[in-house]
């Protein structure tokens, strides 16, 4: 069975921008309010090699790991892979898959395999106007 298309609108407005910092030496970031609006993250110009993943939540204290149901038979990371990821680049993410998520982290690395940063990393989350 087919995903549906889901459809959201966006009002007029810039974008807005909000800043996740991973520490150096460690491989999440602090918390940043999102409040359903995540559009994309622009990766900051220096990086260690490494997956994004995310956990998220609705409360602000309570995080998850982030998981898409990928109409497969077990759940699947949401995860933007390495070769992706790169330095000082703009990617993009589907706004419908966020509209759920008060708060969000950024994971360096997967939940299985965290990468630790080698200084501190600030990323920049755009968020829908």
């Amino acid at each position: 069975m087919a995903k549906a298309n889901a459809q959201v609108t966006v009002t007029s407005g810039s974008p807005e921008t909000a800043t996740a910092t991973i520490a150096n030496g460690a491989s999440l970031s602090d918390s940043v309010f999102v409040d359903g609006r995540l559009s994309g993250i622009i990766t900051p110009a220096a990086w260690t090699a490494a997956a994004i993943t995310f956990q998220a939540s609705v409360d602000g204290s309570s995080f998850f790991d982030v998981y898409d149901d990928a109409l497969e038979t077990t759940a699947v990371e949401r995860t933007i892979a390495s070769g992706n990821v790169g330095t000082s680049r703009f990617l993009a993410l589907s706004l419908v898959d966020w509209t759920a998520v008060t708060y969000v982290k950024v994971r360096s690395g997967t939940t299985g395999t965290p990468v630790n940063q080698g200084a501190q990393r600030v990323l920049t989350l755009v968020l829908a106007g």
